[in-house]
């Protein structure tokens, strides 16, 4: 199962997932008045789900289930509405973190490197509780991240039931193809080669930091499931 499917992460893993020879994906995702649909039409799908039905989906076929890969989220980094944030970046994930440790299920879940905050902090890959508080992300999107890292940190180290397996991964800035839909949170790469194509003035950017594809994206996380 692949949450966010439709969105542009989600389908490329979905598409990863196929090409790797599974037959039976779900995706769930909310499909509205958009585009993003057709990053799910090449796919072979074993059902479709909107986020609000999932955990009644589980509650029917959970036992069919063994992964669960979450990209599902409110990924705006500008916005400002607390309550739907937490609701969608926090408590709905808690819930599937929990129905994944009780039915002992997979779960490979999105973080965010917006929780890294202004990077005085260094990006070390420290999931520790003390290593997580240390961090202050900068707004409400990288927050909110923060608050289940931080969560499933806490879980983990009272040993707490937890998943099969888990990991989570914190994303810098992704681009690749199915980003078209995101609009102003398109990567820099996407809207640069939209004002090139166009014939529109564009200027350059210098980073020490790679940018990954949203296919190696979907590889390393076709190598996670690959390694258990």
């Amino acid at each position: 199962m692949v949450t966010g499917a439709a969105g542009f992460i989600g389908s490329n893993i979905v598409a990863a997932l196929e090409a790797r020879g599974e037959s039976d994906i779900v995706a769930c995702d909310r499909l509205g008045g958009d585009e993003s649909w057709r990053n799910l039409a090449k796919r072979e799908l074993v059902d479709i789900v909107a986020p609000e039905k999932l955990f009644g989906f589980l509650k029917r076929l959970g036992s069919e289930v063994s992964t669960i890969f979450h990209m599902g989220a409110v990924s705006s980094t500008t916005t400002s509405d607390a309550a739907h944030t937490i609701e969608n970046n926090l408590h709905f994930p808690l819930r599937l973190w929990q129905w994944c440790a009780d039915n002992q299920v997979r779960l490979i879940y999105a973080s965010s490197a917006a929780t890294y905050g202004d990077g005085s902090q260094g990006f070390d890959d420290d999931g520790s509780v003390a290593g997580l508080a240390a961090l202050k992300p900068l707004n409400l999107y990288g927050w909110s991240k923060h608050l289940f890292d931080r969560r499933v940190a806490r879980l983990v180290s009272q040993r707490r039931p937890a998943p099969a397996q888990w990991v989570g991964l914190k994303f810098f800035n992704v681009y690749g193809p199915n980003e078209y839909h995101k609009g102003e949170m398109q990567s820099l790469v996407s809207k640069t080669h939209q004002r090139l194509a166009a014939g529109r003035p564009t200027f350059s950017v210098r980073t020490t930091r790679t940018m990954p594809t949203a296919a190696s994206c979907a590889t390393s996380f076709r190598s996670t499931i690959a390694s258990t």
